[in-house]
């Protein structure tokens, strides 16, 4: 009897040791020392982590019209970076007005002070509980960063977010936070049925009122919540100024530019701080051409087409 249990379980060892190898092993540490940032891929069924070799430089002063914002965001990462209780951010709101740029502001302000950040995608937020062991650790302070965050209904990595969050028997570690940018507030799909929780049908939910709930659980559970607004016009240009300012563009050049700044934001159908930069990188990029160009005393005599500074 005995022999046969020992040939058993050397069978069974023998069996689990395969059954690892075909396992995808866990996240090996990087090189902290490589960079500022690193992003959390799925590599040939293997999570890694990748130093970012170029991290974008953009600093907090070259952000403009979002001030209180930006005052919010930075008292948080202050409080996490000197060892005191601070939020999980979901920054929401209007397109190209600066939400992404700010997270990475924030970690060139703090860099210093030992902050780090991790991007990660959605796809890969299942992996999240290994991410959080893995930095655990660390004397550093790590931001986890989810760009552009929206899900579908069912998706695995909605669930797994909101467990860290808040939900699981695991506390995430007092080195971690996560900042999450979305355009949609609540980051699920809301439908007008939702909200009809007094409407039962044959094939309905029983509580349909419950659907509302589970949809603004995860949103919730952000502890801090910056939105975001579309600029004005005024707003626009003096951060289509700003850029041109920070490229080089001489002042008598930015002055030039306000009509076809004013123009390219008509074309695209926006005046969001992201057109703005993109304005101001094709103007210097041609030197200026487009302001520089002295105007004929006819055209200087032409007053601009009607409406054109209500664009």
């Amino acid at each position: 009897m005995t022999d046969s249990l020992h040939a058993l379980l050397a069978r069974a060892e023998g069996l689990l040791a395969r059954m690892e190898a075909l396992l995808p092993p866990a996240a090996a540490a990087p090189d902290w020392s490589a960079s500022l940032a690193f992003r959390y891929r799925k590599r040939a069924g293997r999570c890694v982590l990748e130093p970012v070799r170029h991290v974008a430089q953009i600093r907090l002063q070259d952000l403009q019209e979002v001030e209180p914002q930006k005052q919010r965001l930075l008292q948080n990462t202050a409080q996490f970076v000197a060892g005191r209780p601070a939020n999980n951010v979901l920054l929401t709101g209007a397109r190209g007005t600066g939400k992404s740029s700010l997270i990475k502001a924030c970690l060139n302000e703090f860099a210093p002070q030992g902050l780090r950040l991790i991007e990660v995608d959605k796809a890969d937020l299942v992996e999240l509980p290994d991410l959080i062991e893995l930095v655990a650790e660390r004397p550093e302070r790590f931001v986890i960063f989810c760009d552009d965050l929206s899900f579908d209904e069912g998706e695995a990595g909605y669930k797994a977010l909101k467990s860290v969050l808040d939900g699981s028997v695991a506390a995430a570690s007092d080195n971690l936070l996560i900042y999450a940018t979305s355009n949609r507030r609540h980051l699920l799909p809301e439908q007008m049925r939702d909200n009809l929780g007094y409407k039962h049908t044959e094939d309905g939910e029983v509580h349909p009122g419950e659907a509302v709930e589970e949809k603004i659980s995860l949103s919730e559970r952000f502890g801090l919540w910056l939105s975001f607004y579309p600029f004005s016009q005024d707003e626009y240009l003096a951060i289509a100024a700003q850029w041109l300012r920070a490229l080089g563009v001489s002042e008598a050049q930015i002055t030039a530019a306000r009509q076809p700044a004013l123009v390219w934001a008509l074309e695209r159908g926006s005046r969001s701080g992201r057109v703005a930069y993109q304005f101001a990188r094709d103007l210097a990029g041609r030197g200026g051409l487009e302001a520089s160009q002295e105007p004929s005393h006819a055209a200087a005599s032409t007053p601009p087409p009607e409406g054109l500074d209500h664009v």
